[in-house]
């Protein structure tokens, strides 16, 4: 058992839109992730997830509103809920992410920026 600094994490990889595993917690699992721009439309049939912005300001899109999470903020996407992430203006994100194990990156959808594999940092 040891602290984890989010920070000295966040510093440890650049790739965009790419979870990285910092922590299981029972069946869940914490994962860190820089986001830039949009994501892609999905949902996740039997999971929540939760988003937690650690730096700068995620559009949560949903398709019959967006949800502005500034830096600080969490929002909880409930199971079956079609969302797409995206920032703004060139902006990078720094997000906190805890959902179960069996969460696919962009649920049914396969898209160029789905990952299956998500790196232990």
């Amino acid at each position: 058992m040891k602290s984890i600094n989010l920070k000295e994490k966040h510093a440890e990889f650049t790739k965009q839109w790419h979870p990285h595993q910092i922590a299981i917690v029972d069946d869940m699992q914490v994962l860190l992730a820089k986001l830039q721009g949009e994501f892609v439309w999905h949902a996740h049939e039997n999971e929540d997830e939760l988003f937690h912005v650690i730096k700068g300001t995620l559009y949560m899109q949903f398709r019959d509103r967006t949800e502005v999470v500034n830096e600080g903020e969490i929002i909880v996407v409930p199971k079956g809920v079609e969302h797409n992430p995206m920032t703004k203006n060139d902006e990078e994100v720094h997000v906190l992410l805890f959902e179960k194990m069996s969460t696919a990156h962009t649920g049914k959808v396969l898209h160029e920026k789905t990952q299956t594999h998500y790196p232990k940092i």
